[in-house]
């Protein structure tokens, strides 16, 4: 069975070299974002591979995600990849916190990912005993790590991440006896229209790290945070 890839936020930097990647090693794609016929290099990569199909999806809609859900009953996936993220305002200080802002980011980066968790474990379970063990793989970030932080700030991003965590590592347990593998990844400090240009790497250098950790990945990392590098991150 040709393996299934399932990814959000697949129009630009980090999920659209992800997107090309895992087609390149001849995966069957689903790529979803909000405005696909709005991506030229994803529209060229759908000219370019019939095993690409692409779908708009707005995760914060969760009407929209049940509905794709429902139109894949079908399709086992093998790997689903949580990509799509949102880092919200930059530059504030203690003080000047948007807080309607701050649940925004919350909805795309901490609540999406758990509602298409729940919409999606039947289509990972169903791909269970094709060869390849399925698995969740969530965009984390290490500004998400409480341990790492020693620059205070950042109270918007971080706080989604740190709970998007907190949120894997429950997936991972409580999915574990349905053989399915729930991870965080870090990608790197990645040039993106997120990270921005002084970024120390670019995206298809991050996508083959992440590539490499998830083709290598075990049963002792489940519920384990990771980067790009295959090296652990504390919480």
């Amino acid at each position: 069975m040709t393996p299934t890839l399932f990814i959000t936020g697949a129009n630009r930097g980090i999920g659209l070299a992800l997107t090309e990647l895992y087609l390149e090693h001849g995966w069957q794609v689903i790529a979803c974002c909000r405005f696909p016929g709005s991506a030229p290099h994803l529209m060229t990569l759908k000219n370019r591979y019939t095993t690409l199909s692409t779908h708009a999806l707005d995760v914060t809609d969760h009407a929209a995600v049940q509905q794709l859900a429902t139109e894949l009953s079908d399709v086992p996936i093998h790997l689903l990849i949580n990509n799509a993220g949102l880092y919200g305002p930059k530059g504030y200080a203690f003080g000047e916190v948007d807080t309607a802002t701050w649940r925004d980011v919350l909805e795309v980066n901490t609540i999406a990912p758990l509602v298409i968790a729940e919409h999606f474990t039947p289509h990972l379970i169903k791909a269970r005993h094709s060869g390849h063990t399925p698995i969740f793989a969530f965009l984390s970030s290490k500004v998400g790590s409480m341990s790492d932080n020693q620059s205070g700030g950042g109270y918007i991003y971080r706080s989604s991440k740190a709970a998007l965590n907190a949120v894997i590592k429950s997936l991972s347990i409580d999915l574990r006896d349905q053989g399915i593998r729930a991870v965080a990844l870090h990608p790197g400090w990645v040039q993106t229209q997120m990270g921005g240009p002084n970024a120390l790497i670019n995206a298809q250098e991050s996508a083959q790290g992440l590539k490499q950790v998830l083709d290598t990945l075990t049963d002792s990392q489940n519920g384990s945070f990771i980067d790009y590098q295959g090296k652990e991150i504390g919480w």
